[in-house]
């Protein structure tokens, strides 16, 4: 049998050819369709803001908020809590019971953090560093002294202007500083007697009840913001001797229940609540025990009411935030 000699050449083009077409088949439809490498978990809650001006978030110690057991500060540094730890990683970065709520925001990038000390006033339009002009948002947590004429109606005018104004009240005979006025009665006392609105401006009444124990439970509203927000899902709050709202929608049309108490709907027995006025918007919660991470200055009986599993009060804070901030 006569053997066909082929050449080197020959053999190194064959070759060669053959290897094209085996990185071509490698560059082809295989290697596009591969699917791409999933990120891993983002290591914060809600949205991550790399840039931009941050929602700008002031938290009030002006009215008796650490009186008795109550610790509602974000830091005992203040105003800035930065100043006590720029990075904070968890609720005991920052020493005060409503540590858990700012750290969560300040861990997104997307919000700046004040503190209004004790000693000051709530003012609106004066130029100062923290007057409420320069803010997004105002949180009165638990008050528990009278707000001057001229802080209601700062308070009313920055609403009407398109600030956010959240609003946590206690139960009645909630008074921690025994200066004759609780939460109910002060936050009653804003919407009564303001000299901006006096009629009812927000759609709701505190009313002077303590509810001892119960778990309100979130409405069926898929597309509201506040329950369905970038911080998660909210199904429910606790409730550990609190009280509760009664709606006026015929004063104010925008009102609305989020959360309810056991048997209740409509306009009473609401826990958690949103109205607006003018171009802002307005939130109120019934019951401190819902902000309270447990964690605090030394000597404070403090309980975890921030993760309890009975309710998403994590989740319910930080929305109602962003939508107050106009962030969602």
């Amino acid at each position: 049998m006569t053997r066909t000699r082929i050449s080197r050449s020959t053999l190194a083009l064959a070759a060669a050819a053959a290897l094209a077409a085996g990185l071509t088949g490698l560059a082809g439809p295989a290697t596009a369709a591969a699917p791409a490498k999933k990120a891993g978990p983002v290591k914060t809650t809600g949205p991550v803001r790399t840039t931009g001006t941050p929602h700008r978030v002031l938290f009030d110690d002006t009215k008796a908020e650490t009186a008795g057991n109550a610790d509602w500060i974000i830091s005992t540094s203040q105003p800035d809590p930065l100043k006590q730890n720029a990075n904070p990683t968890t609720e005991k970065s920052w020493t005060g019971a409503l540590s858990a709520w700012g750290v969560a925001l300040q861990k997104t990038g997307a919000y700046s953090l004040k503190t209004l000390p004790k000693g000051s006033t709530i003012s609106y339009g004066t130029g100062a560093a923290l007057d409420l002009a320069n803010f997004d948002t105002f949180v009165l947590p638990e008050p528990n002294i009278r707000l001057s004429q001229s802080e209601k109606s700062a308070l009313m005018n920055f609403v009407k202007n398109g600030g956010g104004l959240f609003l946590i009240s206690d139960h009645t005979n909630s008074d921690r500083n025994n200066d004759g006025w609780d939460s109910p009665a002060v936050i009653n006392d804003l919407l009564t007697s303001n000299g901006v609105d006096n009629t009812d401006p927000f759609g709701f009444s505190v009313d002077l009840k303590n509810i001892v124990t119960d778990n309100p439970r979130a409405i069926q509203d898929a597309t509201d913001p506040v329950l369905h927000g970038s911080f998660g899902t909210v199904t429910g709050s606790i409730l550990r001797n609190g009280t509760t709202f009664t709606l006026k929608p015929a004063d104010n049309p925008s009102v609305k229940g989020l959360l309810y108490t056991a048997g209740s709907s409509g306009n009473s027995g609401a826990f958690f609540v949103t109205s607006t006025f003018g171009s802002g918007r307005v939130a109120i919660w019934g019951d401190s025990s819902t902000i309270d991470d447990g964690t605090g200055e030394s000597g404070k009986k403090l309980y975890n009411g921030w993760d309890d599993p009975a309710g998403t009060d994590a989740a319910l804070a930080l929305n109602a935030t962003a939508w107050l901030s106009k962030a969602n």
